[in-house]
C-alpha cells in the first residue's frame, strides 16, 4: 500500500514537472512614447507606417479600450511589473526605493522557475538599479548595441533566448524600444542633427497629421514629422525583435506582448491623464491559445492588470497585495464584466515637480481630478521642453483658439470630465454641464472607492474637491517633500544625478 502511493507520488510529480516545463516563454516588447493612433492598425492616416505592429495584431488579439495607469515612464513601469499603484509601490517619481516591501515580476517569475532577462530602460523598470536580473543582455556590450539601432533589438533577444536555452528554462524577457522617444530620429528637443539609424519611413510636414491638442503650424508639423519618423523606427526595432523570436524556433511556444508605456511627448498628451495619454496599443499573440485576428471591444484594461494576468500565464501564484485584474479569461476567449473601466494616477515628473492627478475613465467617459489646479499652480513636465509647446506660448499671443489649449496644459481646473466620444482629444470640460450630472457622479463614487480601497493618499483631497485652501496646503506640503527627498539624495550621493546619464537623458 505504502509502495503504491509512493508511486503515485511520483507519478504526480512528474506530471507536474512535466506541466511546469511546458510553459510557455513570454515575450513583453513596448514602445516608448508612442501614441495609440500612431499605429495603423489603430487608425493612423500613414500608410506602412506600423507594418510589424500591423501584422503582430493580426496575430494574435488586438484590444481596442487598453490603458496605461501613468502618463509616464519610470512610475508607470513600476506599476505594470509590481501589479501596484504607484501610491502602494511608492515609485511615484524618477526615484529609487531601494528596499521594496513587495516582489517585482524578476522575483516571481525566478522563483516560478524562469530564465529573467531586459534589454532597454533598465534603471526605469524596477524599483531600484541594478535589480536581479538573470541577464542584462547589453551588459557590457551597450556602446555597439545603441538603443536607437533596430539591429540592437534582434541581437539582444536572440542572446537572450540563448542564455534562456543554456539555463534550461523558459524566459521572461522584457525588450524596451527606445523610440519614437525623444530624441525622435534626426531630432533633438530643439534642432535637426546627425542620426545614423534610418528608419523604413521618411515624411516630410505637409503629410503628416496634426492632433487637434496641437496648433497646425509649420514648426509643429516638423517636429511631428520626426516623431512619425521614429514611430516608423520603432516598428523596424519589433520588426528585429520578432525576426530573433523566430529563428530561434521559439515562436509557437511564446507569449508576445506588446504595448506603448504612455502616449507620445507633446503638450496634452504624455504627463497627463487625458484619452490619448494613456491609451496605448496592445496587442498579444499566443499561439494555440488566443485566436488570430481577434478584436477585443468589450473590455476595459490596463497596465495595472499586466503582471496578474501575465503570472497566470505561467502559472505562477499571486502574491498578496496585487491591485489589478487579471484578464487572462479574456485571452481564452471567456467573457470578464469586471472589466468595464481603468483607474488612472499621475505624481511626479523627472524634475520631481508635484502634479497629482487621479482619474477613471470607461469606455465613454474620462473624470479627471487634478488638486494641484486650486492654487493656480502652472503645470511642468517635458512636453513644455518641445519645439511644439514653444509654438503654442507665441502663437497663444494672437490666437484664441492656441490661447485656450495652452491655459488648459498649463493650469488645468480641479475637475474634469470629457465625453470621448464625442470629443476623444479631450478638449470640451463638461465638468459644469448639468446633462452629465449622473454620469460625472459615477465616475466620482468608483474613482472614490479605489482610492479609499488601496489607501490612496490623495483620498483626503479628493473628499475635500470643493475646498481650495485645503487642496493648495495638500499639494505644497507633497511637493515640499519631494524636493527634501531630492535633497536628501544628493547629500547621500552627489554623482546620483548623472548616474546612468546616458540612458536617462535619452529616457526622460
Amino acid at each position: 500500500m505504502i509502495r503504491n502511493v509512493f508511486y503515485l507520488l511520483l507519478v504526480f510529480a512528474s506530471l507536474v514537472s512535466f506541466a511546469r516545463a511546458d510553459r510557455p516563454n513570454i515575450l513583453f516588447i513596448s514602445v516608448d512614447d508612442m501614441n495609440c493612433d500612431s499605429v495603423g492598425v489603430y487608425g493612423s492616416p500613414l500608410k506602412d507606417i506600423t507594418p510589424h505592429m500591423d501584422r503582430l495584431a493580426s496575430e494574435g488579439v488586438r484590444f481596442e479600450y487598453a490603458h496605461v495607469m501613468v502618463g509616464n515612464c519610470y512610475p508607470g513601469r513600476n506599476v505594470m511589473f509590481t501589479g501596484r499603484t504607484s501610491h502602494s509601490n511608492l515609485v511615484e517619481g524618477f526615484y529609487a526605493i531601494k528596499e521594496p516591501h513587495y516582489p517585482h515580476i524578476v522575483d516571481l517569475m525566478k522563483e516560478g522557475g524562469y530564465f529573467t532577462g531586459i534589454f532597454g530602460k533598465e534603471s526605469h523598470t524596477t524599483p531600484y538599479y541594478p535589480y536581479v536580473w538573470d541577464m542584462e543582455m547589453a551588459e557590457g556590450v551597450r556602446e555597439e548595441n545603441h538603443i536607437k539601432d533596430a539591429g540592437a533589438y534582434y541581437r539582444m533577444t536572440a542572446k537572450g533566448i540563448a542564455a534562456s536555452e543554456d539555463a534550461e528554462k523558459p524566459f521572461c524577457l522584457l525588450i524596451n524600444i527606445s523610440d519614437p522617444h525623444l530624441p525622435f530620429y534626426r531630432w533633438s528637443r530643439r534642432q535637426e542633427m546627425e542620426d545614423p539609424y534610418l528608419p523604413s519611413q521618411l515624411y516630410t510636414p505637409e503629410e503628416i497629421p496634426v492632433p487637434g491638442y496641437l496648433p497646425d503650424t509649420p514648426n509643429v508639423r516638423r517636429e511631428l514629422a520626426h516623431y512619425y519618423m521614429s514611430v516608423s523606427r520603432a516598428d523596424d526595432c519589433l520588426g528585429e525583435t520578432l525576426r530573433a523570436l523566430s529563428e530561434s524556433g521559439q515562436a509557437d511556444d511564446t507569449v508576445v506582448v506588446f504595448l506603448s508605456d504612455h502616449g507620445m511627448p507633446f503638450p496634452l498628451a504624455k504627463t497627463c491623464l487625458y484619452h490619448h495619454s494613456t491609451r496605448t496599443p496592445w496587442m498579444v499573440r499566443w499561439p494555440g491559445q488566443v485566436k488570430a485576428g481577434s478584436h477585443d471591444s468589450d473590455h476595459m484594461i490596463s497596465a495595472l492588470d499586466l503582471l496578474p494576468t501575465l503570472l497566470d500565464i505561467a502559472e505562477i501564484d499571486h502574491p498578496n497585495g496585487l491591485e489589478g485584474r487579471s484578464f487572462y479569461e479574456v485571452l481564452k476567449g471567456n467573457k470578464q464584466p469586471e472589466l468595464d473601466h481603468v483607474i488612472k494616477e499621475y505624481n511626479e515628473s523627472s524634475g520631481r515637480r508635484r502634479h497629482p492627478m487621479r482619474a477613471v475613465q470607461t469606455k465613454r467617459f474620462n473624470y479627471i481630478f487634478n488638486p494641484w489646479a486650486a492654487g493656480g499652480r502652472k503645470f511642468q513636465a517635458a512636453g513644455q521642453g518641445t519645439l511644439s509647446y514653444r509654438e503654442m506660448v507665441a502663437l497663444a499671443e494672437t490666437d484664441p483658439a492656441t490661447a485656450k489649449l495652452l491655459q488648459q496644459y498649463d493650469y488645468r481646473v480641479v475637475e474634469e470630465f470629457f465625453d470621448i466620444e464625442k470629443d476623444p482629444d479631450n478638449l470640451n470640460n463638461l465638468i459644469d454641464n448639468p446633462e452629465y450630472k449622473d454620469e460625472i457622479a459615477a465616475h466620482r463614487a468608483m474613482l472614490g472607492d479605489f482610492m479609499e480601497k488601496t489607501n490612496d493618499p490623495v483620498f483626503a483631497a479628493f473628499r475635500k474637491r470643493e475646498d481650495t485652501s485645503y487642496l493648495d496646503g495638500f499639494v505644497e506640503a507633497q511637493q515640499a517633500e519631494a524636493f527634501r527627498r531630492r535633497r536628501v539624495t544628493q547629500e547621500r550621493n552627489p554623482n546620483s544625478n548623472r548616474t546612468n546619464s546616458r540612458e536617462w537623458n535619452q529616457n526622460r
